[in-house]
């Protein structure tokens, strides 16, 4: 199958498009290295099945394609921060390049969206029938609320053309490839960690954050795309086990080995409180559920840490 990957140079593009070249599939990845990262696509490069083009997908593009997965869009708090316009862009107009591109070659299109277009959300767990409680001119508007008119586009498309289209919305996920500095509290409190630094938490700690790791993301991406009947549907992919921040920066403390202390700041604008996914739609239509743990998932998170920082682990210490 040829599929295209836009933003395949980020973090969980990356093992998306591992993935799909595993499977058998020649993948396209179109990126304009905005935050996306060369290096996470440096093994793959010499692949026959694979290619990478740089371009924005704000402008025009035409491939042979049969699926679609669109993944280009700054995703963290520094990133869409420091490329407030462009994130507008990509999630407006690049979406529509590329489902105008999907209905040309008649490709299955996915977009992934976020969390992020619950707010700070008022219904909890937050299930896909929830409309959100979003500032729409805050500081972050620039992200969750052009991913709402990205999900209002698509489903456009899935009206005026009964067009083969799927949005899931995505929860914090975490694994190797994250950006050491993109702003999350899982870099942060790694690389603070790693650093022998105290941990800052931004408010209290009692906010709280449902963390899944980026292999289980994968398998509910291409589950998503490829289950009969998924066309028109909404799909949260998170882990419904949810933490408080001050919890996870205990645990991530356990996991690097350091008795470090933690430091609070004041809360974000417009941060929310509480976070976590109801998950039963795909349970019940797509079969999948998370499966890896915390204890299993942040070891080779570590590990990637270390190895970007330049940080050796202590001697005789094992990666679990």
């Amino acid at each position: 199958m040829r599929i295209l990957v836009a933003g395949g140079a980020g973090f969980i593009g990356s093992h998306l498009c591992e993935a799909l070249l595993a499977r058998g599939d020649a993948v396209t990845v179109a990126d304009n290295f905005l935050t996306g990262r060369r290096a996470n696509l440096a093994h793959l490069l010499d692949r026959p099945a694979f290619r990478l083009l740089e371009h924005d997908v704000t402008q025009p593009l035409d491939v042979a394609v049969d699926q679609i997965y669109h993944l280009a869009s700054p995703a963290s708090p520094v990133g869409y921060a420091a490329h407030p316009i462009e994130t507008h862009l990509v999630n407006s107009i690049g979406t529509y390049h590329l489902l105008e591109l999907a209905r040309r070659h008649g490709a299955a299109f996915l977009l992934t969206s976020t969390s992020e277009a619950y707010g700070d959300p008022l219904e909890h767990p937050q299930r896909e029938s929830y409309f959100g409680n979003v500032n729409p001119i805050g500081p972050r508007s620039c992200y969750d609320e052009s991913k709402r008119f990205a999900e209002s586009l698509t489903m456009e498309y899935v009206r005026q053309f009964a067009h083969n289209a799927r949005i899931v919305r995505l929860f914090n996920t975490y694994g190797p490839r994250m950006d050491p500095v993109d702003g999350r509290v899982v870099p942060n409190f790694i690389a603070q960690a790693l650093r022998g630094e105290p941990l800052t938490v931004y408010g209290d700690g009692s906010q709280t954050r449902s963390f899944c790791y980026v292999s289980d993301i994968v398998r509910g991406l291409l589950a998503a795309m490829d289950t009969p009947g998924t066309a028109g549907q909404v799909f949260n992919l998170g882990n419904p086990d949810e933490r408080t921040i001050l919890d996870f920066a205990r645990h991530v403390l356990r996991a690097v080995g350091r008795d470090l202390p933690i430091t609070f700041l004041p809360g974000r604008q417009d941060d929310p409180t509480r976070r976590c996914p109801d998950i039963t739609r795909a349970r019940t239509q797509l079969g999948w559920q998370p499966v890896v743990t915390l204890d299993e998932g942040l070891p080779p998170t570590i590990a990637y840490f270390r190895s970007e920082l330049g940080i050796e682990a202590p001697h005789g210490a094992g990666t679990r």
